[in-house]
């Protein structure tokens, strides 16, 4: 199974939207050099929802893009939500990541659920702990490596 980075973004704050760039630095362990949710004290390192959820929001006639629901990797072409717990990626020719969590429980409402009654991070995006870091850009593969 493989698809495709569509886009990455990142924010230097938690709670805000992130900001699309053509490419970014990762570090094993660790996460994205710069963004606002890396750390190597917990599991959620990298934040990935398809393009295809952000479609459906946008069938519902919001306007939101990549980033608008601060998932770092924007891909296309690949169930992430089928995905289970364990199952190791490679991204671009450098990084590899292995799933560590699906969806998360949003504790505050955000400004997109306000505005449709739902949102699709808390149900469709993945997290990964990064196994290998490096650079990723926009374009770049993504590629299931197996699963658990």
């Amino acid at each position: 199974m493989s698809g495709k980075v569509v886009s990455i973004n990142i924010s230097a704050k938690k709670g805000v939207r992130k900001k699309p760039v053509e490419d970014i630095f990762v570090k094993a362990g660790y996460g994205i050099e710069g963004d606002a949710h890396a750390s190597s004290e917990w599991h959620r390192q990298v934040s990935l929802l398809a393009i295809e959820s952000i479609r459906k929001m946008q069938e519902m006639g919001l306007d939101v893009h990549p980033g608008d629901f601060a998932e770092n990797i924007t891909t296309e072409g690949l169930d992430l939500p089928s995905l289970p717990v364990g199952t190791k990626m490679n991204i671009g020719p450098e990084v590899a990541g292995e799933v560590s969590q699906i969806g998360k429980e949003c504790h505050t409402r955000c400004a997109i659920y306000y505005q449709a009654g739902d949102c699709v991070m808390p149900k469709e995006g993945i997290f990964i702990r990064v196994l290998k870091g490096g650079r990723i850009r926009k374009g770049d593969s993504v590629e299931i490596d197996g699963e658990p």
